[in-house]
């Protein structure tokens, strides 16, 4: 019945500063970006390595969302990387707050996590090339 996850929609609270955030400190990829001036609010088509994964949109003064304490409904964003030490290096390098680096009891895996600029928790999730 499902053959994958399609894509993820994040609604932002300031758009260029997301938008900014999510190309240039995260390094997913603009497709399109389209006004809509009916809804006076943007939305961003991101890839990653060619794959649409993120819908960014923007709407005049949406009702922040609580992330901390944990609320019922979608929890966080998480993304495979193969180098969390390199991916922690390079957020770092654009003074992103990174928490400290755990191992997941069940997979012995490496992660960590940060907030992006709405403070919507971002997981990388540490699985080698080699698995």
């Amino acid at each position: 019945m499902i053959r994958s996850v399609h894509h993820i929609a994040i609604i932002c609270s300031d758009y260029q500063r997301s938008k900014k955030f999510y190309t240039e400190v995260l390094g997913l990829e603009p497709v399109r970006e389209v006004f809509r001036a009916e809804r006076n609010s943007w939305k961003l088509d991101l890839a990653l390595k060619g794959n649409y994964v993120v819908e960014l949109f923007s709407f005049p003064n949406p009702p922040a969302r609580p992330s901390r304490p944990e609320v019922c409904g979608l929890r966080h964003l998480a993304f495979e990387v193969d180098d969390l030490d390199r991916v922690i290096d390079q957020l770092k390098r654009h003074n992103v707050a990174v928490e400290s680096v755990r191992t997941d009891e069940w997979t012995g895996k490496r992660f960590t996590f940060i907030a992006d600029p709405d403070d919507l928790p971002i997981e990388f999730y540490e699985v080698p090339a080699d698995r």
